[in-house]
């Protein structure tokens, strides 16, 4: 085997390892969110976390994947439907000697990686947005206006986003965007989308007191939050190394190895950060704001995870953490309800993270601004209109009867924790 064929199979098989690690984080979202909501909630969000992933292997397969990448031309893809092998490795495939092997072959490598593996690293980006938007919108957002969002966000919304920026020929690639694993590609984006969607739907009933006071709602299960986040933490080594787009080469293997210390170094600095501020900042000791602070350090090192020194990473993850927690006291002030904080992780996260590329990566202070704005404006008001013609068409808020006894009897007919016996909020009104 030559040296450009095992570039070839080391590149291809490494997407598919580093993709496989990334759909582990749906998991992560899945147990995080799951554990943070009431138990009378618990089911629906796994279904939710379920559905998605399939929603958004099938819009990327069918449509997203081709806008993205396809034909790029300033704005968006190609429309064409579908994705599969090149031409080439279909007649790979087909071979049935080793003449034909080694007459087809050539014509394979030099594409660099198989179709399919890259299509498979993409698709597992696109599902960890939708996962942002689940969790925001947590115990008030209804099964079926969620899945038809979540489909137009994985095949329109995000691709667009992603032609921009990782597309040959995205008006902000050719401006010099920086943004290697996604910081406002993937986690601001789907924290536009959640932002969008909690003002659309609102709050639960009864976690704004009329005095300003925050109700604070029981978490199912506590443990399965800190494992949730431990395999997110574990996934975004795929997530961040595989960003590396490894070729097979020394060069690669030392960039990849940077980048994954970095991320952990952002992540555990962003852990300790908000362990110290939560008090100050929220008056107690918070698990979740800790949690969640370990998540903004990940999400804010996405952007720029190759600097040379790692000790940037802990800079700018333990940046990324302070702004998650003072982003958390914000949304209470505001009256903005997201369950597992996902909007001050992943939004105000990744818009720190993509500014601080300038700061240790060499990137364009101006152009990253220009792309934070450009992606948050176009997601915003896209997501909120979507929303908004859902709410007219449809409805997108449970009913008082699904909010006050749960989702998982209302709507799936299914208690989390049947042993327990679930109580309904019979306090809350809508005056509340």
């Amino acid at each position: 085997m030559g040296g450009a064929e095992m570039s070839f199979v080391l590149k291809s098989f490494s997407y598919l390892i580093w993709g496989a690690l990334v759909m582990w984080m749906c998991a992560g979202f899945c147990m995080l969110e799951s554990g943070s909501v009431r138990t009378k909630n618990a089911s629906v969000i796994c279904l939710k976390n379920f559905g998605l992933y399939a929603i958004a292997g099938i819009g990327y397969f069918t449509l997203g994947y081709n806008l993205m990448y396809v034909d790029v031309s300033g704005l968006i893809g190609s429309f064409q439907f579908f994705v599969g092998p090149s031409e080439a490795e279909v007649a790979l495939m087909g071979c049935v000697d080793a003449a034909c092997v080694e007459a087809a072959a050539p014509a394979v490598v030099e594409s660099g990686q198989s179709e399919m593996s890259n299509w498979f690293f993409q698709m597992v980006f696109v599902a960890t947005t939708a996962s942002i938007v689940s969790g925001a919108l947590a115990e008030r957002v209804r099964l079926w206006p969620f899945f038809i969002f979540t489909a137009l966000l994985v095949t329109l919304i995000y691709p667009i986003v992603g032609a921009w920026t990782w597309g040959e020929g995205g008006w902000l690639m050719k401006r010099g965007f920086s943004d290697i694993a996604g910081s406002t590609i993937v986690h601001s984006t789907g924290g536009w989308a959640a932002l969008a969607g909690a003002l659309v739907v609102g709050a639960r009933t009864g976690k704004f007191g009329k005095d300003g006071t925050v109700r604070a709602t029981p978490p199912s299960n506590i443990p399965i939050v800190t494992l949730g986040v431990f395999i997110l933490w574990l996934g975004w080594f795929g997530f961040n190394g595989g960003s590396v787009l490894a070729r097979g080469d020394a060069a690669s293997a030392v960039t990849m190895s940077t980048v994954i210390v970095n991320t952990n170094l952002a992540a555990a600095a962003g852990v300790i950060a908000s362990f110290f501020v939560s008090k100050p900042v929220l008056g107690r000791r918070d698990l979740f704001a800790t949690l969640n602070g370990g998540i903004a350090g990940l999400v804010a090192i996405t952007a720029g995870p190759t600097m040379t020194e790692p000790v940037w990473a802990i800079v700018i993850g333990g940046i990324g953490s302070v702004v998650c927690t003072l982003g958390i006291r914000l949304l209470d002030e505001l009256k903005i309800d997201d369950v597992v904080g996902a909007i001050p992780a992943h939004l105000f996260g990744g818009i720190w993270g993509t500014l601080a590329a300038a700061i240790a990566t060499g990137a364009n202070l101006m152009v990253q601004l220009i792309g934070v704005v450009s992606v948050g404006a176009f997601v915003f008001i896209v997501s909120w209109v979507i929303w908004a013609v859902l709410d007219k068409m449809i409805g997108v808020r449970i009913s008082m009867q699904a909010e006050d006894i749960g989702q998982d009897a209302v709507e799936l007919g299914i208690d989390a924790y049947p042993e327990f016996v679930l109580m309904a909020d019979s306090n809350l009104t809508e005056d509340d």
